[in-house]
């Protein structure tokens, strides 16, 4: 690896679609798998700790700033051979439902109006409307230990919204490839359905600076019977939206600083105007005790929080 090529201490609001946090240590880019594999090897050989980037859509990075190295992942090949679709890592999520349409398949309909690429997307198990992009995956490469090389899905340990390598203090890897199989379907019924995802969104979805839907859903089968205002099809799976919840907290609108939590929907964090990682934090919290306090439930971030939060001081309900 070019240690040459590594810049220092790289602003990160410009790269994350919150505008929010400090700066990395170390931060490169990556154009292609090769570049990624390698910059990646060479990182874990020095136990330097590597987060990888791609749209920046699900981070929060502390205004203290991120150590180690932070990598640009821009790797964009998908090529298909038969009924084998295999992605780089930062391709983004909907780009791969394009392709795979365009190319006779189906199941990615719901990537539509999801920010972020294929390797983000795996990394928090993205899904909307009762699918989930792990569904659709045979296998994956990573980078561990040094040296690249493919593993079975179950090496993810997916759950609802998450993946090994959320947990607390993960092991260091990066995915770098993809493969999925689709089902064959007609290429309008995909577009179709598509389109009209991609319209519920868009009545929901504010302009202002967000990382899309902050919390996870609740899945808590007696809350789902008993509170009042859900769908049917609601009850019937047992989840509570996170926004609903928060909503019924009076909490739309509600500022901290720059940041506000949706006016339009209560799920989103919005960075109004020069808001602070920590400003945003604070939000989030106060959300979630908010909600604890009235329905004695416990939302759990979507967004992660990424960097050095030692001297975090939230603001309570």
């Amino acid at each position: 690896m070019n240690w040459e090529l590594v810049q220092r201490k790289t602003s990160l609001r410009s790269l994350t679609t919150l505008k929010a946090g400090g700066v990395a240590e170390l931060f490169a880019k990556a154009k292609n798998v090769d570049e990624l594999i390698k910059i990646s090897a060479a990182c874990q050989a020095e136990d330097i700790k590597v987060t990888t980037l791609g749209w920046g859509s699900n981070f929060l990075a502390s205004d203290a700033g991120v150590a180690g190295l932070v990598l640009l992942n821009q790797t964009r090949e998908i090529n298909i051979d038969g009924d084998q679709i295999t992605a780089d890592s930062g391709v983004a999520f909907q780009d791969l439902w394009l392709k795979s349409t365009q190319a006779g398949f189906r199941g990615l309909e719901f990537a539509v109006g999801i920010p972020g690429t294929v390797g983000g997307a795996l990394v928090s198990n993205a899904g909307a409307y009762r699918s989930n992009i792990s569904e659709f995956l045979v296998a994956l490469e990573v980078v561990t230990d040094g040296e690249a090389r493919w593993v079975d899905p179950t090496w993810m340990d997916f759950k609802y919204r998450d993946s090994i390598l959320r947990c607390e203090n993960p092991r260091s890897a990066v995915i770098t490839r993809t493969r999925f199989k689709l089902p064959r379907g007609e290429a309008k019924q995909s577009y179709d359905e598509a389109r009209e995802y991609q319209r519920q969104r868009i009545g929901k979805q504010p302009p202002s600076a967000s990382a899309g839907s902050f919390f996870k859903n609740v899945v808590d089968p007696k809350l789902a019977q008993e509170i009042e205002g859900l769908t049917e099809g609601m009850r019937k799976n047992n989840v509570v939206p996170a926004g609903f919840l928060i909503e019924k907290c009076g909490l739309k609108g509600f500022r901290i600083g720059g940041a506000m939590i949706g006016a339009r929907h209560a799920n989103f964090l919005l960075n109004v105007g020069g808001a602070t990682a920590s400003e945003l934090r604070s939000l989030a919290h106060f959300a979630k005790q908010s909600v604890q306090n009235r329905f004695g439930v416990e939302l759990e971030e979507e967004v992660m929080y990424i960097g050095d939060w030692s001297n975090f001081s939230p603001i309570n309900p």
